[in-house]
């Protein structure tokens, strides 16, 4: 193993940079070339098809089967003219990646010949096997039949020789077996509940659409290293490691020049995203050694989700290519910062107004108080649902550790709109204002014009001017869970809003009064979910629980805590997801996370066992002869000074080997007990409270063995020599 090592450090130190041939064309130019977008829709379908389809995207109308059949013969035709041979339905089950099926157009005809062939029911509807993926019961292993059926609103691209048409995936008894359909169905409910409080204040609207703006970010090491980690290609994160003599402490890294190697592959990365339409525009280096970060231009959420899914897909497929390994969990490394994924979220109608951006009238900012009010009010009343969305075990080493929000969901809205809100609280009105008139003169530097609000990096959940920014999704997970937990939230408190605001007007209270009462309400009731100050401070965790804000930081606790009745009603009145189908992804969700600790546990032990106690002992025993030897050289007073360091060294290695072997044991023994426990939420807390502590404590001693032992001997490759790209 340790040969290993210094094999791949040699490779990934020789290791001539590829170079990207890309084409020198303007992006303009290929942007979207391999999406089945409008332009290839006018292109390729006849009007009465073309229309169906946009009445679908934009109206929520269903396709007619005659008309499928249309859309599936130019859909054919364009992916065919691109050099597709096969199709496949491409959707997100609950496993969290995507999944598919590939068939391919060729058609066998008599005389031993072939066509093309590609119909409608295969355009909308496939049946694969729905009993592998996890369903929490829905499914039993003997019963198989699935569907997966056509989303119009994202359009069909290709990858490689195929076409992938996204689809959602329910069981045979109609249940969601995956993230898009309950994403579709609460971004339905949205636009009906948003659409009816803008109508309060212009009756002119008829759609509002929720917008995602997300920042990916991620790590990259070397191929060679990466495959010389068993527990980085196990479990996506290093389970043993000391920490390097430089990582982040100069700040040095963050948005320093793009190594070479680095901008070779991202350049091949973004013509891929670019080919796909998806609007990639940011690139930059991240705060950690080896992090970085890529950010598209915002888009309607279903499609935004979708291409988030596509992106981390091609970091993987492409990274290869330049013999690199994107890592995408949330904290491949300890001791330096993990990785998010910033979801950026707003509400636009469909002429264009963004309904979290305060207006230059009256009126605009009180439907965007209204808005905002409703937003707050939902989070307050749902934070545990909103905490649940983002729980992972891999976010679990991210939350709360001095890079990433603590578990608290809190709400920052800036020193500006704090004022608003406590004088609406206070007096029932408030100030129209233009915005904060001020700007910074620097000699020979444009005019800097500052905004309303700074920006709280610490805030989970904060207010950046137009949007909020959920700060606390982990990078590898999928966006569909805190999308709709978080538009399910919202659209709630929308739709009680209106009730609210009805209620007061049919009292003869004006109309503009009853808003207003009903927005002061909100904000009096919410305001303790509101917080300006440092969220990584101790000080706010003990002031969170005084204003009795839940700070429940592992996984099973934080899915037990919003999986209540109130979370279920919410859910079933407005029609998004069942009681049974909140049963189910409760269990999936314990499931998974006691199998990625079951995981790691296997991982450890193996390397620690067969790895690492082996070597230490090696070296030990090297340790032991050169003493044997002074002992017969020098006399014995010099032998006593001289050995001492020696000495020390081998009975450290002793108690580090002893106490690793003790450990190991002892968590073996409790896993088999905890395996035994039937009920899956028992199991998962089980894991999480007797197994989880077990890797800490021996990690701290085989990262205390790496320091001892000779480097030589050393198997695993080092963080000074995995953060650094050659």
């Amino acid at each position: 193993m340790s040969n290993l090592r210094f094999k791949a450090l040699e490779i990934a130190i020789n290791r001539p940079y590829k170079k990207s041939e890309l084409p020198s064309r303007k992006i303009s130019e290929y942007f979207g070339e391999l999406t089945f977008n409008q332009a290839s829709m006018r292109e390729y379908l006849p009007v009465e098809a073309y229309n169906a389809v946009q009445d679908a995207i934009n109206h929520n109308k269903q396709i007619d089967r005659r008309v499928a059949d249309q859309v599936a013969a130019a859909m054919k035709a364009w992916a065919i003219n691109k050099g597709a041979t096969h199709y496949t339905h491409w959707f997100h089950p609950l496993t969290g990646a995507t999944a598919e099926k590939h068939d391919a157009f060729v058609s066998p005809q008599e005389g031993g010949t072939a066509i093309e062939n590609f119909r409608g029911y295969q355009l909308v509807q496939q049946e694969p096997d729905a009993s592998s993926f996890p369903s929490g019961g829905i499914r039993n292993t003997f019963e198989a039949r699935g569907y997966t059926a056509w989303d119009p609103t994202s359009p069909a691209f290709i990858m490689d020789t195929t076409l992938c048409i996204p689809t959602i995936f329910i069981s045979y008894t109609g249940e969601a077996l995956d993230f898009k359909t309950p994403l579709l169905k609460v971004l339905s409910v949205l636009d009906k509940e948003a659409t009816k409080v803008c109508r309060l204040f212009n009756p002119e609207v008829n759609k509002v659409f929720a917008t995602l703006g997300w920042e990916q970010e991620y790590f990259i090491v070397d191929n060679a290293l990466y495959s010389v980690r068993p527990d980085l290609e196990l479990t996506g994160r290093t389970v043993f490691g000391h920490a390097s003599a430089k990582d982040q402490q100069l700040s040095d890294h963050y948005f320093g020049s793009i190594p070479e190697r680095i901008m070779n592959f991202l350049k091949e990365f973004e013509y891929e995203c670019h080919r796909l339409g998806i609007p990639v525009k940011t690139r930059h280096n991240e705060v950690a050694p080896n992090q970085f970060e890529c950010a598209p231009v915002f888009e309607e959420v279903n499609l935004a989700v979708d291409h988030n899914m596509l992106v981390m897909h091609l970091l993987k497929k492409i990274s290869k290519r330049h013999e690199l390994q994107v890592l995408l969990h949330e904290k491949p490394f300890s001791r330096i910062n993990g990785s998010g994924k910033h979801n950026n979220w707003s509400m636009m109608t469909d002429n264009g107004i963004n309904l979290l951006a305060p207006g230059k009238s009256e009126t605009e900012n009180l439907r965007f108080l209204s808005f905002l009010a409703c937003t707050i009010k939902g989070i307050f009343i749902h934070n545990d649902l909103l905490r649940a969305s983002i729980a992972s075990y891999e976010n679990e080493y991210r939350l709360g550790a001095h890079e990433a929000p603590p578990s608290i969901i809190s709400v920052f809205v800036g020193s500006e709109l704090t004022k608003t809100i406590m004088e609406i609280i206070h007096t029932g009105q408030f100030s129209t204002k233009n915005g904060k008139d001020l700007n910074v003169v620097v000699p020979k530097i444009p005019e800097i014009l500052l905004d309303n609000t700074d920006r709280n990096r610490t805030s989970p959940f904060a207010f950046t001017g137009n949007k909020f920014e959920f700060r606390a999704v982990g990078s590898s997970l999928t966006c569909a869970k805190p999308m709709t937990a978080l538009n399910l939230i919202v659209s709630g408190q929308l739709r009680q809003f209106s009730l609210d605001v009805a209620s007061l007007t049919s009292r003869n209270m004006d109309q503009k009064e009853a808003i207003l009462q009903t927005i002061k309400s909100y904000l009096t009731e919410s305001q303790d979910v509101l917080f300006e100050g440092n969220n990584y401070g101790d000080e706010w965790k003990e002031e969170a629980q005084r204003r009795g804000l839940k700070n429940v930081g592992s996984t099973p606790f934080a899915v037990k805590t919003a999986f209540t009745e109130k979370t279920i009603g919410l859910y079933e009145t407005l029609n998004v997801l069942t009681r049974r189908e909140l049963m189910a992804r409760h269990e999936i969700k314990m499931e998974k996370f006691a199998k990625k600790i079951q995981i790691e546990a296997r991982v450890i032990g193996d390397l620690a066992t067969n790895h690492i106690i082996p070597l230490a002992l090696k070296y030990q025993n090297v340790l032991i002869e050169n003493v044997k030897g002074l002992r017969d050289v020098l006399d014995s007073k010099t032998f006593v000074k001289l050995s001492k360091n020696q000495l020390q060294s081998i009975k450290e290695i002793s108690e580090h080997v002893s106490e690793i072997k003790s450990l190991i044991l002892s968590m073996v023994g409790k896993k088999e007990t905890v395996n035994a426990i039937e009920d899956i939420e028992a199991k998962a807390i089980a894991y999480a409270t007797e197994i989880l502590p077990y890797f800490s404590q021996i990690r701290g001693h085989v990262d205390q063995l790496e320091m001892l032992v000779d480097d030589d001997l050393w198997p695993l490759p080092k963080y000074r020599e995995l953060l650094f790209i050659r």
